[in-house]
């Protein structure tokens, strides 16, 4: 008994609407428009700003942190500043030089990054053009 009824809802839930909003067949280029890395398929040219804006908002966000953390421990361990947020300030002042090196180095380390993958990409869309030209002639 149990083996019917699993096959009359299967029946069911083919022929519900929601089966019939879906397109029986997709192209790729269909699906590849449709995907998060659309940058890669369109020919759209970028400007500077749009390429490295996050390693420079990155370096510049690490710098000032570094910045801080150096002031803060310059301060703390020159003994300027005693009393109870001296011993606050000597963990948060080496916390802050850390965290400003780690995010300054990234954002000089993602530069290379960038630019090594826009090489690639200028290389693909040659070959894929050239490939293009000797295919369709």
């Amino acid at each position: 008994m149990a083996m019917e009824a699993l096959p009359k809802a299967l029946e069911v839930d083919e022929k519900s609407p929601e089966s019939k909003d879906l397109l029986p067949s997709q192209t790729a280029s269909s699906l590849c428009t449709s995907s998060r890395s659309e940058s890669v398929w369109t020919t759209t040219p970028r400007s500077n700003w749009e390429i490295y804006r996050k390693p420079i908002v990155i370096m510049s966000v690490g710098g000032a942190i570094l910045l801080f953390g150096v002031v803060i421990t310059c301060l703390v361990y020159s003994d300027v500043i005693q009393g109870m947020s001296c011993k606050v300030l000597k963990m948060v002042g080496p916390a802050f030089l850390s965290l400003g090196l780690m995010m300054l180095v990234c954002g000089l380390v993602w530069v290379p990054i960038i630019k090594k993958k826009q090489k690639q990409r200028q290389k693909s869309n040659f070959f894929q053009n050239l490939k293009n030209f000797f295919l369709n002639c």
